[in-house]
């Protein structure tokens, strides 16, 4: 139970976010409305055409790629902008993120009854860059799960977003080339009175406030932002027991807002990528993405396994790095400012913390440290800063960042360490460090390379042993 003066800071909470999304429905968004933007005049059209027996959710495999590059690592925002267009409709818009490489994008189309349908993809000047000149379009392919399939619900309420216009950051139609919504996932929980609960989390290309771009990298074992955006509560029989989205203060807030169809309309709002209910349900900011929400995460893993299993995400992630000028110009492991990714030890763990008083001012964190061969330094992954540890549970990715051309073979000792925050003697902890699931460097392309490390143990830390090595002489 919440105390009083804690419930009334929830309500106090609630009642501002609900004024925050009344404004700035009034002011965020364009007075526009879709149909206005004439999509059907642009140029460069392509054709598909499907059809299916059963009423269900389309889904989308388009493979194309840019006419020129936009893959590269300098300050220009190059960026190319599709739309599409289901049944001669407005649908959604895909940015080519992986510029000249054919690359296919997994997008939702929405439902669509049983019979004869069209998709086009046609190029955006107005949403692209001044210097686009287009995209080929090399295949579609139209995936219809119908209705009545058990996997139906997972498609049936995956939210519709509105992209980010905003005045802190430069030019219209921003996501088009910074915090580009990436890839969508769900998960989804059999609870024990027969709900059903679907959680649906993005994966942008990076986040343009909040956390720094150094401290993702120690807490977070990333640059990308990766939220949870929205949720829905089904009965046994498939009503909404109750539906929120991730809004203002990072709080789960009821969803009020617009649908269409099952899908709720939601809309980036703010520099680090928290959401907004749309309301006015016919006006929008000029663009929107309608990602297939087919990725599950992977058992009893770190939210950033879902990167792992789709590593194009990694060389996304570091040309918009390059892009922002958010790497240093000479690369320094005793710096906490971010060096070239590829200078970086990806590391995922699991570990429990067990303390006698769970207050926020008394949490401890865990760091790891690797020593190399010939090298008596220790390189650790919060770079000495105590915030920037981990202070989560279960599993949980980091970095540790290396000197220039480290390599696996370089590697003498990994360990772990405590990291107390505001801890006291009297307020005794322990912390069981039980796996490492995977350890692996960038390679040349940005990609992941093979892990090279799946520990399993136990190490305890504790306020009279805060220190202990995990792997020792590696390889």
């Amino acid at each position: 139970m919440y105390s009083p003066i804690r419930r009334m800071k929830l309500l106090t909470t609630f009642l501002l976010s609900i004024i925050f999304v009344m404004v700035s429905n009034i002011f965020y968004f364009n007075t526009a409305p879709d149909s206005s933007l004439s999509l059907l005049s642009l140029p460069t059209a392509n054709l598909y055409f499907f059809k299916t027996e059963l009423p269900g959710i389309a889904l989308l495999n388009l493979t194309a790629s840019t006419l020129e590059s936009t893959e590269t690592f300098s300050k220009k925002n190059l960026a190319v902008v599709i739309t599409i267009l289901l049944d001669r409709k407005y649908n959604q818009d895909i940015v080519l993120f992986k510029g000249q490489k054919q690359f296919t994008y997994q997008v939702s189309l929405g439902s669509v009854n049983s019979g004869k349908h069209t998709v086009e993809a046609i190029f955006a000047p107005k949403k692209s860059s001044i210097e686009a000149r287009g995209a080929k379009i090399k295949n579609f392919v139209v995936n219809v799960i119908p209705d009545r399939s058990p996997q139906a619900l997972i498609y049936q309420y995956s939210p519709i977003l509105y992209g980010r216009n905003l005045s802190k950051v430069s030019g219209t139609y921003e996501n088009n080339y910074t915090d580009i919504p990436l890839l969508m996932y769900h998960t989804i929980n059999k609870e024990p009175d027969g709900n059903t609960t679907i959680k649906y989390t993005v994966i942008w290309s990076n986040e343009d406030g909040g956390t720094s771009t150094p401290a993702l990298m120690a807490q977070w074992g990333r640059t990308t932002d990766i939220e949870w955006i929205y949720q829905v509560t089904l009965d046994p029989l498939g009503n909404i027991v109750s539906e929120a989205y991730h809004g203002f203060a990072h709080l789960p807030l009821p969803f009020i807002g617009s649908k269409e169809g099952k899908h709720p309309l939601l809309v980036t709002a703010t520099i680090n990528n928290v959401m907004m209910p749309v309301i006015v349900a016919n006006y929008s900011t000029g663009y929107r993405f309608f990602l297939d929400p087919s990725p599950t995460l992977p058992q009893n893993r770190s939210r950033e396994a879902i990167m792992d299993v789709n590593p194009w995400i990694y060389s996304v992630m570091v040309r918009e790095l390059f892009k922002e000028g958010k790497i240093e110009a000479i690369a320094n492991p005793n710096t906490p400012e971010v060096s070239d990714p590829r200078n970086y030890l990806y590391l995922e763990i699991d570990k429990t913390t067990m303390q006698s008083q769970g207050l926020w001012e008394n949490r401890v964190g865990v760091a790891l440290a690797v020593k190399l061969k010939k090298d008596s330094q220790w390189y650790a992954s919060h770079h000495h800063i105590p915030e920037w540890s981990i202070q989560r549970d279960r599993s949980a990715a980091t970095t540790v960042e290396l000197p220039l051309g480290t390599t696996r073979d370089d590697i003498e000792a990994i360990k772990a360490i405590a990291i107390p925050l505001g801890w006291t003697v009297s307020n005794p902890y322990k912390i069981a460090l039980t796996k490492i699931n995977r350890a692996f460097f960038l390679d040349n392309n940005y990609l992941p390379q093979q892990s090279f490390i799946d520990w399993r143990g136990e190490i305890i830390l504790t306020s009279e042993h805060p220190e202990a090595i995990v792997i020792k002489a590696y390889p």
